[in-house]
């Protein structure tokens, strides 16, 4: 096994915004829209994320995904998605695995 890639904050957050772009571009060829929902926390509210979210380090995202016009609230909705999404990097993490299916993140 190799070591992981060390990435400075930044470098994540870059990583992040590459991969959202992969990820919209997938969902358009499987016909899907996606508009974006939380993508940056200010305050640390754990009405709205968990205290240690990669929200408030600007990498993490959370994708409403469409399809005909139809929200897809499920988090099985994003079971393709959030494979490819972990496909993309090994530091990829898709939310699905802990029941959070339309949260897509960049590990710590």
């Amino acid at each position: 096994m190799t070591d992981p890639i060390k990435r400075t904050l930044g470098q994540k957050q870059e990583l992040l915004s590459r991969c959202l772009a992969k990820l919209i571009i997938k969902a358009e060829e499987l016909g899907y829209t996606i508009r974006l929902g939380d993508a940056f926390a200010k305050l640390r509210n754990p009405l709205e994320h968990k205290f240690n979210s990669q929200h408030y380090n600007k990498c993490a995202v959370d994708v409403n995904l469409f399809k005909d016009g139809v929200w897809l609230t499920k988090t099985e909705d994003h079971a393709v998605l959030g494979a490819y999404w972990e496909s993309l990097d090994p530091e990829c993490r898709w939310g699905g695995r802990f029941k959070d299916g339309n949260h897509y993140q960049i590990d710590p």
